[in-house]
């Protein structure tokens, strides 16, 4: 099953409507769908494995979608089968005292990956254009110079984050991390189907907040404050992705594939020994041979 994935990239150079992105899948899970998943697992296996011997590049993967969008769903899938050595998950919740005490990128860039790495972002510094962007209130926690009420949290205000987004997205990209941002796109119906089965099944009780429930009335301020991020934040070094997020397979499905394309473009290879070490392993190899004599 091969996806054209450039359909769900934003290009920079062309106007953006987020309400004309669907919600839902093309078409109907193929019958083969396990035998696909496994197939793409190993894919990313083998790719994670080259990384991690190159240890000159690293990936960079930003989920960001509303509540019940499937993040977790979505990291669950794509990793399951990598070594977890070279996998690490950062889930961003409301800011600590510490890390108010920074500016507000601080927190996300002590968390980036080491090269050989892949790191999830499951939330990320975008939340400072989202959230922040919907509660204004909440900026004024990060004490910044000529901000003293919300009043004073202007579009200017909003056009400088973008650009340090672009700028601090691009440093790390020139050197040596990759970045994948993918908006999970979901539809509101869904939302609340995703809801209620949270509250009807007690396994899931815990997934569940009363905060979520509080958030859905904003729901139409959320899908402007994305409309701007994703508009004012996707580059051609950088792009956003949107997601289909109302049927779970094509959401797993589709980002596998825009994964596995990016390795294939970044060219890893295994590291070529110099002539040292071949003869170290030429050394290494005749004493183990000696062994059996």
């Amino acid at each position: 099953m091969k996806i054209e994935t450039d359909d769900f990239k934003i290009d920079p150079d062309q106007d953006f409507d987020l309400s004309k992105y669907k919600t839902n899948a093309k078409g109907k899970p193929p019958k083969k769908l396990n035998a696909l998943f496994l197939e793409r697992r190993e894919e990313m296996a083998t790719y994670q494995n080259k990384l991690y011997a190159e240890n000159r590049q690293s990936l960079l993967i930003i989920l960001q979608g509303m509540d019940a969008s499937g993040k977790d769903s979505v990291i669950k899938h794509i990793m399951n089968g990598v070594n977890p050595q070279g996998v690490q998950v950062n889930s961003f919740k409301h800011p600590t005292d510490l890390e108010l005490s920074h500016d507000y990128l601080w927190r996300h860039y002590i968390k980036l990956p080491e090269q050989g790495q892949i790191v999830i972002f499951n939330r990320s510094h975008y939340e400072n254009v989202l959230i922040s962007r919907v509660h204004p209130e909440l900026v004024l926690a990060e004490r910044i110079p000529k901000i003293q009420v919300v009043a004073d949290i202007d579009e200017d205000f909003w056009s400088k984050r973008y650009r340090q987004i672009r700028n601090f997205e691009r440093t790390i990209h020139d050197t040596g991390t990759h970045v994948l941002k993918f908006f999970l796109h979901l539809s509101k119906d869904e939302q609340k189907k995703r809801f209620l089965e949270r509250i009807n099944q007690k396994d899931k009780h815990w997934k569940f907040s009363a905060a979520d429930v509080k958030e859905r009335n904003y729901w139409d301020q959320y899908q402007n404050a994305y409309q701007l991020a994703l508009q004012n934040t996707s580059t051609k070094k950088n792009p956003w992705h949107v997601i289909p997020a109302d049927d779970k397979w094509f959401t797993q499905m589709l980002i596998f594939q825009i994964i596995i394309d990016k390795f294939e473009k970044m060219d890893i290879k295994f590291p070529v020994p110099d002539e040292e070490q071949i003869k170290g392993l030429d050394s290494a190899r005749l004493l183990l041979m000696k062994e059996d004599l």
